[in-house]
């Protein structure tokens, strides 16, 4: 199968994002961009809308095929956040959101008539659980819980694509690094403070990346004919909680030694604690490694100070 660079005479591809408005989507629009690449952004709103972007209803299954001809790959990342208390319709909306949208995608992709030759499509280290100590690589098996149904149900709302000779790669991504959104944005506040430290007993593992990384991990999975599956979007060095809270403070010329016990995670954002804040996975990014990709920051300390 040609990579997507052999589809233009330049080298230069055209890309259509779904989750294009996110923290990762947009950082990777703008990466794209730089590289002089197209970018055809699917939008919900007319309000967000730029020249150039496809409309879209994930919910109401609103995606006419015509509109990505000429798109050499997807990326998916469309999905409503996770990272808030979960009630029985936010649980509803973070599976639903993810299911629906992929499945279009997946649906127009098999009704146009010339396809892309590559999709990447979200999911995340939440796929393996909470799995203590355990060294997790792709071959690894899923866990039991909510979040870990979700990343299987999405994995699996994207495989269909491979029969229609697309190749797919499942992105599962680790806590992503930014000052700009995310977990990292959340603590810098407290830790500024000096109010920062371990999560529960911060013996739970971290899987983590740079966004930096990240959007050059994408970059490099659409362009590299050997990744294909799943592959751990996270840095090759997980750690302790309790030693990124340290390494934190550290960055921030802060003390990082007030915990945060685990009745008061439980009590705030209750089974969503578990399954993200206390939850342990030590993921390594065994794909991306094999398939020739380097990390700009390998390190939490090198992350950290380039994150923020």
């Amino acid at each position: 199968m040609t990579s997507p660079t052999q589809s233009t005479h330049d080298g230069r591809v055209t890309v259509a994002v779904t989750g294009a408005t996110g923290l990762i989507g947009s950082a990777l629009v703008a990466r794209l961009r730089e590289r002089g690449h197209a970018v055809r952004r699917l939008v919900r709103s007319t309000r967000d809308a730029q020249p150039g972007d496809i409309q879209w209803d994930p919910m109401a299954a609103a995606l006419d095929p015509r509109v990505l001809e000429g798109c050499d790959a997807i990326v998916n990342l469309a999905g409503a956040p996770i990272a808030e208390r979960w009630t029985s319709e936010r649980k509803r909306d973070i599976l639903e959101s993810r299911m629906r949208g992929t499945s279009l995608v997946v649906k127009a992709v098999a009704a146009m008539a010339v396809k892309p030759k590559v999709m990447l499509s979200g999911s995340a280290v939440g796929y393996y659980g909470d799995r203590g100590d355990e060294t997790l690589d792709e071959q690894s098996s899923p866990g039991t819980d909510f979040l870990s149904q979700v990343a299987r149900d999405w994995e699996n709302a994207a495989a269909p694509i491979a029969s229609a000779e697309v190749r797919l790669v499942l992105l599962r991504t680790g806590v992503v690094l930014s000052s700009r959104g995310g977990a990292l944005a959340k603590m810098l506040l407290p830790f500024r403070l000096g109010f920062g430290g371990p999560m529960g007993n911060g013996r739970q593992w971290m899987s983590w990346i740079s966004l930096d990384d990240h959007v050059r991990a994408m970059e490099h999975a659409l362009f590299t004919d050997a990744l294909n599956g799943p592959a751990n979007l996270v840095a090759p060095n997980p750690v302790p909680n309790a030693e990124f809270a340290a390494t934190l403070g550290k960055v921030l010329s802060r003390p990082a030694v007030i915990p945060v016990p685990r009745f008061a995670l439980e009590l705030a954002f209750g089974e969503m604690a578990n399954a993200t804040i206390l939850a342990s996975q030590r993921a390594l990014p065994r794909a991306l490694v094999d398939s020739g990709f380097a990390f700009a920051h390998g390190t939490i300390e090198a992350a950290l100070r380039a994150s923020i």
